[in-house]
């Protein structure tokens, strides 16, 4: 009984516009940061390495090189902070749920991950 009216109270909250997107590929999220009394548009790309959950509380991991050290950020995928969700690499598809081999790589071996590629037939 009770499970039944959190999940229809999650159902209404959910987003029906989401961009499909898979672990390995390189994304660019747009958040809304209210800061004070202004409000704007911060974007953040990179590599998603890990996803989770399901329903309202579903949330992936993104992660970048900035300066030399590795960032990461956890973002809920229903949060109304998301304005938009990019996928701006395609990744060759994985055997892997998770990325977190990532990590351990340094300089540019930390931001590649195999492209995947659209060949025209003749």
């Amino acid at each position: 009984m009770n499970d039944a009216i959190l999940r229809e109270i999650g159902a209404e909250q959910l987003k029906k516009d989401l961009t499909p997107f898979k672990v390995g590929d390189e994304i660019e999220v747009a958040l809304h940061i209210k800061e004070g009394d202004k409000s704007r548009i911060q974007k953040f790309t990179g590599i998603v390495i890990s996803r989770r959950g399901i329903g309202i509380s579903e949330s992936f991991t993104v992660r970048r090189v900035a300066d030399g050290y590795g960032v990461e950020r956890v973002f809920p995928l229903h949060s109304p902070n998301i304005v938009a969700i990019k996928v701006t690499k395609e990744s060759v598809v994985l055997d892997r749920a998770k990325m977190y081999y990532i990590r351990k790589r340094i300089g540019k071996a930390a931001s590649q991950v195999r492209e995947k590629r659209f060949f025209a037939k003749k």
